[in-house]
């Protein structure tokens, strides 16, 4: 798998950018769903030039949805995905989440 697939996209959220911010650089990402922690972290390696430390992996489960139709509420849920909360080596950042 290449690691523009494993790395779908940064999660930016109030969370993730105050662990982003903190003195140990964590960055969020959503990530395929077959991918392990030893594909994530090769991936932004070679993507952002940065060492990973850390590479922790959460399963999340879809939130329930509601929809009118024709004939009533319909009932479904969003999609299940991967996130992966990357640890970087000290000094390292981001430039392209960072904004700088």
């Amino acid at each position: 798998m290449r690691a523009d697939q494993v790395i779908i996209q940064p999660v930016l959220t109030e969370k993730s950018n105050i662990a982003r911010e903190a003195e140990e650089k964590k960055y969020t990402f959503k990530v395929a769903k077959d991918a392990n922690k030893y594909q994530i972290a090769s991936a932004v390696a070679e993507l952002f030039k940065v060492t990973a430390v850390k590479v922790h992996v959460i399963s999340v489960k879809g939130k329930p949805k509601y929809t009118r139709g024709k004939s009533g509420y319909i009932k479904g849920t969003t999609g299940d995905w991967k996130k992966a909360i990357v640890t970087l080596a000290k000094g390292d950042v981001i430039q392209d989440i960072e904004g700088l």
